[in-house]
């Protein structure tokens, strides 16, 4: 559900259900509250619901703010784990200029091929949050059967070999580990602790008192809306591969590859 959400709706969009949603409902809750019980602006209970407001907002701020912090470092993760596979497969393409003009195509094509099976076919299934490593096995291993059908002859070639061989391994590293973040969620503690906490800390907001209505809705949609921008970001950052604000393919595009396009 979260996948379809940012793969269908805009991050402005999901600002306005998610952040609108949470200040409407937070702002219809205290109405209601104050109707209900008129004597709650009269702020008798002030003291025992700021001490219990200032207990609950600061724990939930501190479990908030490491999920952020959390999902951020994943998603930076993420970017660089892009980065660091497509440099390897530049590094390989610069580094078969050593070789033969046969295995050189040959191994360019491999190349090739699998830059096309990442951005084409594994990063629209990256985005679903359904990688597979069956998308780009074939291209693998064709840059393998490249490498292994060359044998070099001068020290050069040598040289460069090695370098491939050093390269396409540092690849499959890289794959696994790009995979493996596409597959990764927050845990469901953490949502339950995350979504759930904004259901304790907002209604509490309610029983503080205020005889001015201005005020009093002020203050509950100010919290409402500082909650629904950090579960918003929450929700964007949990799928590093999805959404508006997501790791882009482009870096299989540049440098060395962009030849391949």
């Amino acid at each position: 559900m979260e996948i379809w959400l940012l793969n269908h709706l805009s991050t402005p969009v999901l600002a306005l259900i998610i952040v609108g949603g949470i200040v409407a409902l937070a702002l219809a809750g205290s109405v209601l509250a104050y109707r209900w019980h008129p004597a709650l602006a009269e702020g008798e209970h002030n003291d025992m619901v700021g001490a219990g407001l200032g207990m609950f907002a600061a724990i939930y701020g501190i479990i908030l703010a490491f999920v952020v912090v959390t999902l951020w470092t994943e998603a930076d993760e993420a970017e660089t784990v892009v980065a660091n596979e497509s440099t390897y497969l530049a590094q390989m393409v610069r580094d078969s200029r050593a070789f033969p003009p046969a295995q050189r195509a040959r191994m360019e094509g491999a190349v090739s091929a699998y830059v096309h099976a990442v951005a084409e076919v594994q990063w629209p299934l990256m985005r679903e949050g359904r990688p597979r490593y069956g998308a780009t096995e074939k291209a693998m291993d064709d840059m393998f059967a490249a490498l292994n059908a060359f044998e070099p002859r001068t020290e050069r070639q040598k040289a460069f070999h090695r370098e491939t061989i050093s390269d396409i391994n540092k690849v499959v590293a890289e794959r696994r580990a790009r995979i493996t973040k596409a597959q990764q969620s927050l845990p469901g503690l953490f949502k339950v602790q995350a979504y759930g906490g904004a259901l304790v800390v907002i209604p509490l907001t309610f029983l503080y008192g205020n005889k001015s209505r201005r005020v009093r809705l002020l203050f509950v949609g100010s919290v409402a809306a500082l909650v629904g921008f950090s579960l918003l970001l929450v929700l964007v950052l949990d799928h590093p591969f999805s959404g508006d604000i997501s790791v882009p393919p482009d870096a299989y595009k540049e440098g060395a590859l962009a030849k391949f396009w």
